[in-house]
């Protein structure tokens, strides 16, 4: 561990006044949190891997768009400062950068769930001898649910037709040799690979371009779910030469529950006549409003869209990655490496006969997240948990026993970190 870690206030306050992106806490809505005395202050708030909080321009952003609508009416479609018609291109640059991808490649679409079902009729094209899925144990329920679905939809049986992959080191950490495993022994039966980029429960981040590689190299199709990944690492989606992917936007990229999600299609596929489920904005736009009976898909990401896109939902996005593009993914990251070895080192220094960090020790294998266990079982876990929530302290739980704190670089500090240290003290205190 860093030598240069220090277990003090004015350590952590010095590092908050040095950190570079330290305004752009700033421009978010931190959620308030009463104290004994009643006196309302900042909770201290490590969820952003499940809900991140709401920028402060989102509000205008929304009201604008309202306004235009009760101005302008239809019109709102053609006139306005952003016009609706267009409105899902006006996130695609930013976007692209969030994911490292070509602006082509990305689309604002749908929600998660949603996004997974199109890209697996796309993507996904079983027959006798490769009727397989690949996922990860334990895997977050929605990929698991649209996976089954999928392979009975397709008269398969996920009893033969769905693969998981066993968790080979500890605390349910996976190697790049148990996928390599897992695909000596299956891979002439797997139609498609469905990994994370991030595993939720244990914050473990994947190689996505190793994992492409290997996937190809035995014939499978390679997508990935990036729930937990995207806004959270670089990506570098079209170097990884994955076949697509799919996230949601409410996370780490702040754009609110239940917000607009994202599908990334490789630009090799960007013109193949791929079957999908077909809409009319995923229609050719330059004749989308000659109303004719035969779909031309639009070429890239585009092409996978059914409706047309919701403005109300797309403006947090909007707001969201304008945000992203004048703090810098790379900069984030260099920051979350940071907060998350500084949050790491008080838990081993301070509290390592208490907790248990889950998440991967190398820095390369995770993101902004450290998956906690709390000695003596789940119980204890739970009291812990409650009690850091009662306190200001929020992180989330995961069945079984794990409690994810997840420090935001866009907003969270390393004075918080250090709460989160102090709170397990009181805690332990306590008991």
């Amino acid at each position: 561990m860093p030598a240069s870690f220090e277990a003090t206030l004015d350590w952590a306050n010095a590092r908050d006044a040095a950190d570079p992106l330290r305004a752009f806490r700033d421009e978010f809505l931190i959620p308030p949190h009463e104290g004994r005395d009643s006196r309302l202050s900042d909770s201290t708030y490590f969820c952003g891997n499940s809900l991140g909080l709401q920028p402060r321009a989102v509000r205008e952003a929304v009201n604008a768009e309202l306004d235009y609508w009760g101005e302008l009416g239809v019109e709102g479609h053609f006139k306005g400062r952003l016009p609706w018609m267009d409105y899902h291109e006006f996130v695609r640059d930013d976007l692209a950068a969030v994911v490292g991808a070509q602006p082509s490649e990305v689309v604002a679409m749908n929600t998660l769930g949603v996004n997974l079902h199109l890209m697996m009729v796309s993507f996904y094209r079983p027959t006798a001898a490769r009727p397989a899925i690949l996922i990860e144990a334990g895997a977050f329920p929605t990929d698991r649910y649209a996976v089954e679905s999928q392979i009975r939809f397709h008269g398969f049986d996920p009893a033969d037709a769905l693969i998981e992959l066993e968790a080979d080191e500890p605390n349910g950490i996976t190697s790049m040799s148990a996928i390599e495993r897992a695909l000596a022994e299956h891979g002439s039966r797997i139609a498609l690979v469905l990994l994370p980029g991030v595993q939720y429960r244990t914050g473990q981040a994947f190689d996505l371009k190793a994992i492409t590689e290997l996937g190809h190299r035995h014939g499978c199709t390679v997508g990935f779910d990036l729930a937990h990944a995207v806004g959270n690492l670089p990506l570098q989606l079209h170097d990884s030469d994955a076949d697509f992917a799919i996230w949601c936007s409410y996370k780490y990229l702040n754009s609110g529950p239940g917000a607009v999600g994202g599908a990334f299609v490789h630009e090799r596929h960007a013109k193949a006549m791929l079957p999908r489920f077909a809409g009319w904005w995923g229609h050719d736009k330059t004749t989308r409003f000659q109303m004719g009976p035969e779909f031309v898909p639009t070429p890239g990401a585009d092409g996978w869209q059914l409706s047309n896109p919701p403005i109300l939902a797309l403006a947090p996005l909007r707001v969201s990655l304008e945000i992203f593009r004048r703090a810098g993914i790379d900069r984030l990251r260099e920051k979350s490496l940071q907060l998350t070895g500084y949050l790491e080192w008080l838990v081993q220094t301070q509290w390592a006969d208490v907790l248990q960090v889950v998440t991967p020790t190398e820095p390369e294998r995770r993101g902004a997240q450290l998956s906690i266990r709390v000695t003596g079982g789940r119980e204890r876990g739970r009291a812990l948990f409650e009690y850091l929530m009662a306190n200001g302290v929020i992180g989330d739980w995961r069945e079984p026993d794990v409690i994810r704190i997840s420090p935001a670089p866009l907003y969270n500090r390393f004075a918080d970190c250090l709460a989160f240290a102090e709170a397990v003290r009181g805690w332990s205190r306590s008991i």
